[in-house]
């Protein structure tokens, strides 16, 4: 039913905010995270730390801070997504707490993510005060674009960008390192949905039949390949194969939305792959991640990180060894890139799975945000967003599983990194504010009191009030 609709017998639905389920939520969520904490110092250190009070009572408070302001600034937003954010960011946090501990309790990522974590929502609270519209943002699609390439391409730039770990990923200022490809992820799929939006019909119209698939003209092909050209310049010149499919994956995806031909969405995927094949054929860094994916036992000092992630998982098992008594230090990089396989060995293939749902859900109820939005420019940028976080965590999981070659790319809310966890905190709250808009009555409804019979009005769920 429709928000603010009136039947013949004068009855008004209103939808209800939900706001108390929002915070009930919330407090399994905190007890999840927290509840890692506490088992991780029980099973290491076999007693509470005297923080213990501490460091409950400031996520609690974080927790029910956001909450304050959703109520306050978007109060008929989507109760889950909160929620759910907060249970990964949490367990992210504990256990990049556990393996803090390895091999020695002197290192401090926890607390620096920690301090990433209440970055990403300020800037969460910071994008519901400012943006109180979605749509005036699809009024410069161009200025995006051209910013989110650019922030794409700095790692590319001399004396700024910095090769970490085999990529070219990230810039350095001063002392401090960022990847802009996190900023790059929000900017371009904004730009993406203005932009297709505002051409959808010449997307959209008829082109070359092959073996009964309508493919588009050749005067149209011009976003692709410009797409196209960036995302080889990053598997090949970035050595980063994971963010170029992202970026690839979003635009296409995109594309097939708007304009409803399958056609677009085929020629995504043969120029991809075509793309993917030549970069393997003469590109001795792209071969060596497909050859770690395909034969990671031929070569065991190349392939060390992959091959103790499956031993990882294995030894993990079903229900996982226990907060703090597994050994995730044996795999390099278990609080970042391979932080799945340190929740898979800990919580086992149970707790892993867990994780999935929760991704999936947050993935589903973007979705089902988009399918409810007015406007077609939020109804697609918020389903490029949700895609995006999919393919994300799709793309990781996979590589750290071998389901796909190994990719450079983090757990959304989970790896340790400041720009990523920042950047997906401000995906939430464009989420949120467009499913706030979807739910509320709309502004301009009025209704009609009959002076005989006032009209009940009921809620969603069917309580009269």
């Amino acid at each position: 039913m429709s928000i603010g609709q009136e039947f013949d017998d004068g009855t008004v639905v209103v939808q209800a905010k939900r706001r108390w389920t929002e915070l009930f939520m919330l407090l399994i969520a905190w007890s999840i995270g927290f509840g890692g904490w506490v088992l991780t110092e029980l099973n290491i250190n076999h007693v509470l730390p005297v923080t213990w009070t501490i460091v409950g009572g400031v996520w609690l408070a974080v927790a029910v801070i956001a909450h304050i302001f959703v109520r306050i600034v978007i109060p008929y937003a989507d109760p889950v997504v909160l929620p759910i954010v907060f249970a990964l960011n949490g367990l992210g946090l504990a256990m990049i707490h556990r393996i803090d501990y390895i091999p020695n309790p002197h290192h401090h990522r926890m607390e620096t993510q920690a301090l990433w974590t209440a970055m990403g929502i300020i800037l969460f609270v910071a994008t519901l005060l400012i943006l109180r519209d979605h749509r005036n943002l699809q009024r410069y699609p161009y200025v995006l674009f051209i910013i989110g390439l650019a922030f794409l391409m700095l790692p590319l730039v001399p004396g700024l960008g910095m090769e970490k770990l085999g990529s070219r990923v990230w810039i350095h200022v001063s002392s401090y390192t960022f990847q802009p490809a996190e900023v790059s992820k929000v900017v371009l799929a904004i730009a993406f949905a203005g932009y297709l939006v505002d051409n959808r019909d010449v997307l959209s119209r008829a082109g070359h039949k092959i073996v009964g698939i309508t493919l588009p003209r050749a005067r149209d092909l011009g976003p692709i390949a410009v797409m196209w050209v960036a995302t080889m310049l990053v598997i090949v010149y970035q050595n980063d194969l994971g963010t170029g499919m992202l970026f690839y994956g979003m635009f296409v995806v995109m594309l097939y939305i708007t304009t409803e031909r399958v056609g677009w969405a085929i020629l995504g995927a043969v120029s991809f792959f075509g793309g993917a094949v030549l970069a393997y054929a003469f590109f001795g860094h792209v071969r060596i991640r497909f050859d770690s994916w395909l034969h990671p036992f031929t070569n065991y000092g190349q392939n060390y990180q992959i091959i103790q992630a499956q031993f990882g998982l294995a030894w993990g098992g079903l229900a996982g060894r226990g907060w703090g008594l597994g050994r995730p230090g044996m795999v390099p990089l278990a609080w970042s890139d391979f932080i799945a396989t340190s929740i898979g060995e800990e919580l086992g293939v149970t707790g892993l799975m867990a994780v999935i749902v929760l991704f999936f859900i947050l993935t589903a109820r973007g979705m089902r945000t988009s399918l409810g939005c007015r406007d077609d420019f939020g109804k697609l940028m918020v389903a490029g967003l949700s895609f995006t976080l999919a393919l994300q965590v799709f793309a990781i999981i996979g590589g750290v599983t071998r389901l796909l070659p190994l990719t450079g790319l983090t757990t959304p809310f989970m790896s340790q990194g400041g720009s990523s966890l920042i950047a997906n905190w401000v995906i939430v709250a464009i989420i949120m504010i467009v499913s706030h808009r979807n739910r509320k009555p709309a502004d301009d409804f009025v209704a009609t009191i009959p002076a005989s019979d006032p009209p009940q009005a009921i809620t969603s769920n069917g309580d009269t009030r």
